[in-house]
């Protein structure tokens, strides 16, 4: 017993004097680095930054699925926004039976973001121990952050207060001196584009580098900047109501030129190479497979000016392949959320420039055979089957197995209840497969209920869907495509339809377009169209609409009917209420010459109630009551 009491006796003891000891108690902590150690280091700084970086919102703003924080392909919900595609998971069914959406639905207001950028740029700037070089990199990379930023501020909210220095309150009881008022819309682009001119060139023009800001990632934000604010500016006059008097919101009419001409300037600068050796991707010579490359290739490709990476020795993955691949044979046996609508592909024009609906029927309107499942689509923009999975091809080495029945000779459907059912067809007595294992199965989640499946973004690397695994796709932000398209809306809008031909039909060419368009054939209409196909899924429909004006007359809350869907193809203004189907069928006749051959039928899913309604209050997100409380300077926005 007196052995047991000793023992805590001498530890308390030796733990008493320890305490006592000054050299002991002053010790430095090993788990935290003071601000001397990291400005004074060049890599923990660069760590800082990082953090930044990793923050960035992108231009999708995709939802938080599954981790909180803002998301790029860890989330995939608003990827499938705007009834560009069909939600095939049960718990989005709600999305398409509402009418809209809420004023706050893109809201974002992350000052303390600003305020972290704006310490590191303070911190950085008096830094003594970091290169001059290296300094200048990191000073022109945080504010190329920050002026990210507010651009993704301004196309939600509109003007917002311009903070560019670290603000501390000082408990003195009076906050009126943190309060900011709302700038003017066209102040917050103005910064925007003149931040991107002072730093570009201290920024390396290397095309090689994807994942940090370059010369060429700032020229690129500053010709999109350009666009969206000239655009707002000349066709915010038809839409008079959504304004504010003091210039929060609206930017007037007169500086549309102004901004034009910059956005053209900017992608000149790039596709002049002066930035980098930027190109559109043409590596592989099937056209599709080529399209979709672009999005997973990191090799080399020319294409791509910024992105987000992933990389799976870093511990930084996705599963945006695992949630949207084809289910059927796939790893987890997961995927089809996202399934594109019939309204998307029948915009992808034939190859002689002219737009027509898919074909099923004749002008009769009795059914077109074919032999196989793809035939339909045949002679169509190669960017279709580059960005859509569709019934008949195959994804990892597996053809999808996507058709929804057999049609017997009196038009009548035979199919089934659940993926892959079997039943005894007539005159026969042995049960087979009478439904695709993709579906589709109206209602039936995680199938290609529109009859289609989502390929841009998937990686077709196997084991890319395991969860154990995930995916290194990156996101990409910025590429040359849309430099092109970018440089081609400038010049049409400046007069120029000739250049902006010129920019067009590079990028059509590579998806097998090889008529070229001339400046006659420039419209407005062209410019959207080109720029949905090119850009569809990367987060550009709907701010393309929205700064347009056009998005009230795109969603105007009516339904869409079976002769809406195929007329006005290749118009911007066409409604997009409602996403629609297009489903194939197996004939079943043995006496018909048609046995065997394949028919489609486009059709509404029942999941799909409600239409889509952009109301005029939705061309800028709900500042939310909270800031408006704590800050009374701060006006609402129009028509909330």
């Amino acid at each position: 017993m007196k052995r047991l009491f000793y023992i805590p006796l001498l530890v308390l003891l030796l733990l008493s004097w320890g305490c006592n000891d000054d050299k002991f108690l002053d010790r430095p902590p090993t788990n935290i680095l003071t601000e001397q150690q990291v400005w004074n280091d060049e890599g923990q700084v660069l760590s800082v930054l990082g953090n930044l970086y990793n923050r960035y919102v992108d231009l999708a703003n995709f939802k938080d699925f599954p981790r909180p924080g803002l998301s790029t392909l860890s989330g995939w919900t608003r990827m499938a926004d705007f009834n560009e595609a069909f939600w095939s998971e049960a718990g989005q069914y709600g999305q398409f039976q509402n009418s809209g959406w809420d004023y706050n639905y893109w809201s974002i207001w992350d000052y303390g973001y600003i305020r972290e950028m704006n310490l590191f740029i303070q911190k950085c700037t008096a830094a003594e121990k970091l290169s001059p070089a290296v300094k200048e990199r990191y000073l022109a990379e945080a504010r190329f952050l920050r002026a990210s930023y507010y651009f993704e501020l301004v196309k939600r909210m509109g003007g917002v207060p311009l903070i560019l220095e670290p603000e501390t309150y000082d408990f003195s009881g009076d906050p009126s001196y943190l309060q900011h008022p709302r700038a003017k819309e066209s102040e917050i682009y103005d910064f925007v584009i003149k931040e991107a001119e002072e730093i570009k060139a201290q920024l390396p023009a290397n095309a090689g580098e994807k994942s940090r800001a370059t010369q060429g990632a700032a020229l690129a934000m500053q010709a999109r900047a350009a666009l969206y604010a000239a655009s707002i500016a000349k066709y915010g006059v038809n839409t008079p109501a959504v304004s504010l008097p003091g210039g929060e919101v609206g930017i007037p009419a007169n500086l549309a030129t102004g901004y034009y001409t910059q956005a053209l300037k900017s992608a000149k600068e790039i596709i002049a190479g002066t930035a980098g050796a930027y190109a559109l991707y043409t590596k592989k010579p099937d056209l599709s497979e080529n399209f979709s490359s672009i999005f997973y290739d990191k090799a080399n490709n020319s294409e791509v000016i910024f992105a987000e990476d992933y990389k799976l020795q870093s511990g930084k993955v996705h599963y945006f392949t695992g949630w949207n691949q084809p289910r059927y044979g796939a790893e987890e046996e997961e995927g089809g959320r996202i399934n594109p609508s019939l309204n998307l592909v029948e915009s992808f024009e034939k190859l002689d420039n002219t737009f027509a609906p898919i074909p099923t029927v004749n002008a009769s309107g009795a059914p077109l055979y074919y032999a196989e499942q793809t035939d339909i689509f045949a002679g169509r923009d190669a960017r279709l089957a580059g960005t859509v999975i569709l019934p008949g091809t195959t994804f990892k080495g597996r053809r999808v197995d996507i058709w929804a029945g057999f049609q017997l000779a009196n038009g009548s459907v035979i199919s089934g209840d659940d993926r892959g059912a079997q039943k005894t067809l007539p005159g026969k007595s042995v049960p087979e497969q009478v439904v695709g294992f993709d579906g589709p199965i109206d209602g039936f989640e995680f199938t290609a209920q529109t009859g289609f499946y989502l390929r841009k973004y998937l990686d077709p690397v196997v084991g890319s869907g395991q969860r154990g695994v995930n995916s290194e796709v990156w996101f990409i932000r910025y590429r040359y495509a849309e430099v092109l398209l970018n440089a081609a809306e400038a010049a049409f809008e400046l007069g120029q339809p000739a250049v902006a031909a010129g920019y067009m039909n590079q990028v059509r060419a590579r998806a097998g377009l090889v008529k070229p368009l001339t400046a006659a054939d420039i419209t407005f209409d062209r410019i959207a169209h080109e720029r949905r196909v090119e850009l569809a899924f990367e987060g550009h429909y709907h701010y393309d609409i929205q700064r347009w004006r056009i998005a009230h007359i795109v969603m105007d809350g009516n339904a869409i009917s079976a002769a809406d869907l195929s007329a006005n193809l290749g118009k911007a203004t066409k409604r997009n209420t409602q996403p629609w189907a297009l489903w194939s069928y197996k004939i079943y006749d043995p006496a018909s010459p048609n046995n065997g051959k394949w028919i489609f039928k486009p059709l509404k899913l029942s999941r799909v109630t409600g239409a889509d309604r952009f109301q005029l209050g939705n061309y800028y997100s709900q500042i939310a009551d909270e800031i408006i409380n704590n800050n009374p300077k701060i006006i609402r926005n129009p028509n909330q």
